[in-house]
This record gives C-alpha cells, structure tokens and sequence, in this order.
C-alpha cells in the first residue's frame, strides 16, 4: 500500500510549515532572526504519528533555507535528530 504524499505549506507571515493529514493541523514552527532560522517546535498529533509527517515538515524547513540562503539552528530535539540523519544538509546548520 502506498503512502500518499504529504503536502506541505510554507506560510511565512505566521513562520510555520504545515500539513493536513486526516484533519489533523501538523506544524514546524520556527523564527527567523536575520538569515538565520531557528525551529522552535515540530509538532504531529498522536492519531496521525508514525506517519512521516514531522520528517515531511522538516525537510521543507531546510529545504526553504536552502533556497532563500538561510543558515538552520535546530533547537526543536526532533530536527536536530533529523538533521544528524541527513547530512547532506549539514552545511546549513547554524
């Protein structure tokens, strides 16, 4: 069974990126100082875990600061973890 993909939004003015899955709100939230991101908080609601959600968000977090030449502090413990998972973003990190 395949695993629908997962849409992500990027909503600046509020500095989250966000998915719907099932109806629930998923968020990363983060705040921008300067050219330097820091994500604050990834959070997926229980009935929706397991899923690949907050994977989904975070990568659109680093995959946005790639592209406006932002640098990413991962205070939140979840995108720390992932970025140790994925290095080839680690010239991002902050």
């Amino acid at each position: 069974m395949d695993t629908p993909a997962i849409n992500v939004i990027h909503k600046r003015r509020e500095q989250v990126f966000e998915a719907v899955v099932d109806g629930e709100h998923c968020l990363l939230d983060y705040q921008l100082s300067g050219n330097i991101m820091t994500i604050n908080h990834t959070g997926v609601p229980s009935v929706v875990g397991g899923r690949g959600i907050a994977g989904a968000l975070t990568l659109a977090a680093f995959q946005a600061a790639r592209s406006e030449g932002w640098k990413v502090k991962p205070a939140c413990s979840y995108a720390a973890g992932w970025l140790q998972r994925h290095p080839e973003f680690a010239d991002l990190q902050a």
